[in-house]
């Protein structure tokens, strides 16, 4: 027993050391996004990539001492594109779910934040309930936690599924939409802008833990550990030495971990 307890623990080791070496050898990597989610990631107008994500990406990477490009994908592509090694790490408010998690692994979670749904002004009751919500329109961006999450429990509402937020944004600030579902963050951005006169603020919804996931993750390809193995690093440095502090109060309102 005790001879193939230490061929285990010397095989252990040496695997470490073998990823330790590939990480190593890793100089460039590229980050897919959206460029569709602020304040998370979005193109401003002269095209360019800001948002939290995209400053954080970017000091990861300097930690790392890496170069890191950045591709804008669709979001319901995002994950087929990363399989298909259009990039390497999506780095786009994607929460680690187990749905996800069968055909990308995550890296240590980075964010943290309330799921809220807003309404238009005209609906006068903060209730949420799926009853309450009874044949009400109520939208979410497609292929997302949040669609999952309508879906299993609205099933009684008319729910519509958009490409991206922004053509949400549109229906509610048109007339089109009674509620909308998505990151606190998100919601509160478009509140503080166009949505300020036509939608509010009804309230945090309380999070499925199968559906939502632990929080948001960077997510890679499952054999690509050496590249998660840094990823975990950075982030972890990036939370001790206040990195990651930082660049989260200037792009958010409250702590986003």
């Amino acid at each position: 027993m005790k001879t193939i307890a230490t061929f285990a623990a010397a095989a252990a080791f040496v695997a470490a050391g073998l990823v330790g070496a590939q990480a190593q050898a890793i100089t460039e990597l590229k980050l897919g996004t959206e460029g569709d989610y602020p304040p998370f990631n979005a193109l401003n107008a002269n095209k360019e990539l800001v948002g939290f994500e995209i400053d954080y990406g970017n000091a990861l990477c300097e930690k790392m001492k890496i170069k890191c490009t950045w591709v804008v994908q669709d979001w319901d592509g995002i994950i087929p594109a990363l399989l298909a090694k259009k990039y390497d790490v999506i780095i786009a408010g994607m929460n680690a779910t187990e749905e996800r998690a069968k055909r990308v692994d995550f890296s240590a979670v980075y964010t943290r934040t309330p799921i809220s749904m807003i309404s238009a002004k005209a609906t006068t009751s903060n209730d949420m309930s799926p009853a309450a919500l009874k044949g009400k329109a109520i939208g979410a961006q497609g292929s997302t936690i949040h669609a999952n999450w309508l879906e299993k429990h609205y099933k009684d509402s008319n729910i519509r599924l958009y490409p991206k937020q922004e053509d949400a944004n549109l229906d509610l600030l048109n007339g089109r939409l009674d509620y909308f579902v998505a990151d606190r963050l998100a919601l509160e951005d478009f509140l503080a802008a166009r949505g300020k006169d036509c939608c509010r603020l009804i309230g945090d919804i309380q999070r499925d833990p199968v559906i939502h996931g632990p929080g948001v993750g960077m997510a890679v390809r499952k054999e690509d550990t050496a590249i998660k193995e840094m990823l975990n690093k950075a982030i972890a440095e990036s939370l001790a030495d206040g990195t990651h502090a930082r660049i989260a109060a200037k792009w958010f309102k409250f702590p986003v971990m």
